[in-house]
């Protein structure tokens, strides 16, 4: 018995049941982009935005689109900004916990509530269903293409068989588009998370953004990118989400996004959506209101070129 008691204790120290991850790639030196970390930025970000104006007074809302992959995290970054600006847990738009299917099935529209009853921030954000890899369960191009145009309107139920016509109740006609109902920056929400084999222009998601992207930029609409997930992506950020612009694997996945959708690096940005955690953390929101910021701008940028 002893002899068998002895084999069985080499073989579990020979065979752990758990195994060392592979450690992380050592941090860069220094952040490729600085953040300042401190809760006053955080509070004077959060004044600047409270502040914020339309710079004209024939757009009464910037509408700020997101567009992106199924399970990339679109409502949840709204549910996310609203989070920090409330300063307690929101989950105004509905949002689901897997990847699987959309949870988003009609094109809505969520506004901010500003802090006192009965006011709301100049921009709202446009929600619309996640985009597929299989080109026989996405939504069509030519769908998105009218809500940047300003034609779909609020409730529409977007399917893979057809796009909208002009005949449908939710179709607004040229002569009756108004500045407010156009889109005035483009936001394109994909995964930090994903493998890079699977990034790749076979996919039908892809290859839908890519096009949505050509057609915005035809109109002269800015256009971000956020990359979600961060956490999941690299170790280091998942335990010091500081550490995101040392990281090399954030740095690594930023440029692959730019590579493939063609965004500039400037214009990409790496957050991680309020989806665990029921209160805010202040690193977790000057992320989020750093990209919010030049969104905002960008978008006010457009309509100030467009109607001034």
């Amino acid at each position: 018995m002893s002899n068998f008691l002895d084999r069985l204790r080499n073989f579990f120290l020979s065979h752990p049941l758990t195994s060392e991850h592979p450690p992380a790639p050592e941090p860069l030196e220094e952040p490729w982009r600085p953040v300042d970390w401190s809760n006053e930025e955080r509070q004077r970000m959060l004044d600047e935005m409270r502040d914020f104006q339309v710079s004209t007074s024939k757009v009464s809302n910037l509408r700020i689109l997101l567009h992106g992959p199924v399970g990339s995290g679109k409502s949840s970054f709204f549910n996310s900004v609203n989070t920090v600006f409330q300063g307690r847990n929101t989950c105004d738009a509905p949002a689901n916990s897997t990847a699987g299917n959309s949870f988003t099935l009609q094109y809505q529209t969520f506004k901010l509530k500003k802090d006192r009853d009965g006011a709301f921030f100049p921009f709202v954000f446009s929600d619309m269903k996640g985009l597929e890899p299989d080109n026989t369960k996405t939504v069509q191009t030519e769908d998105i293409v009218n809500i940047l145009k300003g034609h779909v309107q609020e409730g529409y139920t977007f399917t893979s068989e057809k796009a909208i016509i002009e005949d449908d109740k939710y179709y607004t006609k040229s002569e009756d588009v108004k500045p407010d109902d156009k889109v005035h920056c483009l936001v394109s929400v994909v995964r930090g998370d994903i493998a890079k084999e699977n990034i790749n222009y076979d996919r039908e998601d892809i290859n839908q953004m890519i096009k949505v992207r050509e057609k915005a930029r035809d109109l002269g609409i800015p256009q971000v990118t956020l990359m979600t997930m961060v956490d999941r992506a690299c170790p280091l950020v998942s335990k010091d989400l500081k550490m995101v612009y040392r990281s090399r694997k954030i740095k690594e996945k930023m440029e692959e996004y730019s590579n493939l959708l063609g965004v500039p690096m400037n214009c990409i940005f790496p957050v991680k959506n309020y989806s665990e955690e029921i209160s805010t953390n202040i690193n977790g929101d000057l992320l989020i209101l750093t990209a919010l910021n030049d969104i905002v701008n960008f978008a006010n940028d457009y309509v100030e070129r467009e109607y001034e």
